[in-house]
């Protein structure tokens, strides 16, 4: 224990830039690292325009001995949102788009759900969460994988019906990035993962870094996802590795399908703290649109936090291109998180000090996660300790906690009653216009589930109560969900709809926002 709070205290103490990191952090990260039961963990720290850390603990694959170093790759998950954003920042330098070009003028086969707002929104509403669309509206269009190409994905966003109206407020979605990634492809005649790797990733420095699948399957030095999936719900029971195709779609990339190593994210972070100037005098982008990309647009709202994490709640919050912008004891924080099943990662920066640092792990363990990261800005804000990681790890498992309640609790309340039909009359073809067919079949064992769309998203329906059932999906990884079917006074089937059977399941599962119809079958 005393090893384990060693890490928060080191990293608490004034101190001198880290020229030389402290001699025993590697010691305190790795008995974090086993406390916490994380596989691998890696960490890149750039402060003044140098790269003071770059290193990893851990390994790449449990079960496997090849250890996780500064140039290991890990799935960056929506951090990459801001390397779009810089991607679009090169085509304005180049005077082939402005941020406040209607997206129409480049894709004229774009359409919103609302012709006007097909018709007036731009390239910055793609980045900036204001559209309209719910939190997380579409994504299971790409998770966690599927058939669907980019362009069929983007033609899909006209049947998102809005949740708001255009530009009233904030939700954050990945359909939208998948849009901006679709109009590079437009504007260059080069796929979003082409144009980045050779405008933005290799001029950048960050030679280990993959944007797409086969390239990142391609490295040997990649980490593999983990998480813990046996328990009650996700996050809960022994860490396991992940099948490597259950990944963000490649028509989704745009959100969040890069991958880095912390030698990568050191060369990232030099970049963006000297606001797009390179090593060698030439340019990513422009300090204009270094200034525009951090510049807030899209107001947030807070979410309170318990008294033990208070200092870490900002009094202002926003979202800027590709990075959200708020405050932490009084100074202005640069920084976005991401997450792909198996993968978490943090970026921050804060520009006042000329630091920025960047923590990944290729694990869901977001108690250590947040508790690094918060002891990290207390250093380099000369702040005395406060104990960030264990309080970090106390709230994300006090959420696990109250999540396995709300199961155990619903888990008992069910009604024993129904089904109102014989199992075979739910048996389907059903259609939501944006995602497309889900299947009901009928057989000896009961009623089974197919989503087409989504390669390998597949399993049983056990009846939960009246016209509802369960999925038990064959992949454990993929997130349970009620699945209710709507009858006539006729007791004919009209329609179906969902829900994650769990509250804290990730808003990517955004079962809720499908709208299932039977599809008459041809005769």
């Amino acid at each position: 224990m005393k090893r384990l709070l060693a890490l928060s205290l080191l990293l608490s103490v004034a101190m001198p830039a880290w020229a030389e990191p402290p001699a025993d952090i590697a010691e305190s990260v790795e008995a974090l690292r086993q406390k916490v039961g994380a596989a691998g963990v890696s960490i890149a720290i750039v402060e003044d325009g140098r790269t003071t850390l770059a290193r990893g603990w851990g390994v790449r694959k449990l079960g496997e001995a090849a250890p996780v170093d500064a140039a290991t790759i890990f799935q960056t998950g929506s951090t990459g949102k801001a390397m779009t954003a810089a991607a679009l920042a090169v085509l304005v330098d180049e005077g082939k788009i402005a941020w406040d070009d209607p997206v129409i003028q480049h894709m004229p086969w774009f359409r919103m759900y609302d012709p006007w707002v097909t018709r007036e929104i731009t390239i910055r509403d793609l980045l900036v969460h204001r559209s309209g669309l719910g939190l997380g509206q579409g994504d299971l269009m790409f998770v966690p994988r599927t058939h669907l190409t980019r362009k069929q994905t983007v033609e899909r966003v006209a049947y998102l019906k809005p949740k708001t109206s255009f530009r009233s407020a904030y939700a954050y979605d990945n359909i939208l990035y998948a849009v901006a990634g679709q109009l590079i492809e437009e504007v260059t005649g080069q796929t979003w993962e082409d144009f980045i790797r050779a405008r933005v990733l290799r001029p950048g420095g960050m030679n280990n870094a993959t944007s797409d699948s086969e390239e990142r399957f391609a490295t040997p030095n990649r980490s593999w996802p983990h998480a813990r999936l046996s328990g009650p719900l996700r996050g809960i029971g022994p860490q396991q590795a992940l099948d490597e195709r259950d990944e963000l779609g490649r028509n989704g990339a745009p959100a969040g399908g890069l991958a880095l190593s912390a030698d990568d994210m050191a060369a990232w972070l030099r970049i963006q703290l000297a606001h797009g100037a390179l090593p060698d005098g030439e340019r990513l982008f422009s300090e204009k649109q270094a200034m525009e990309m951090w510049a807030p647009v899209t107001p947030m709202p807070i979410t309170p936090l318990p008294d033990t994490l208070k200092p870490a709640q900002p009094t202002q919050q926003a979202y800027a291109l590709g990075w959200q912008v708020q405050d932490y004891r009084g100074h202005r924080i640069i920084q976005h998180g991401g997450g792909v099943f198996g993968s978490i990662t943090r970026v921050v920066m804060i520009p006042d000090k000329n630091v920025g640092f960047a923590i990944m792990m290729n694990s869901e363990d977001s108690g250590m996660l947040l508790g690094l990261t918060y002891d990290l800005l207390d250093h380099y804000l000369d702040q005395p300790d406060h104990g960030w990681i264990q309080k970090w790890e106390d709230w994300y498992q006090a959420r696990l906690a109250g999540g396995v309640a709300f199961l155990k609790q619903s888990k008992t309340s069910p009604a024993q009653s129904g089904p109102s039909l014989a199992l075979a009359r739910y048996a389907g073809r059903y259609r939501d216009p944006w995602y497309g067919d889900v299947v009901i079949g009928a057989d000896k064992k009961g009623l089974t589930i197919d989503f087409t769309s989504t390669p390998r998203m597949a399993g049983r329906l056990d009846h939960w109560q009246y016209d509802s059932f369960v999925t038990r999906f064959d992949d454990p990884a993929i997130e349970p969900a009620y699945v209710t079917f709507a009858l006539d006074a006729d007791g004919k089937v009209t329609g179906v709809t969902m829900k994650a059977v769990s509250k804290i399941a990730d808003f990517s599962w955004d079962y809720h926002d499908l709208d299932l119809k039977p599809v008459e079958e041809k005769k």
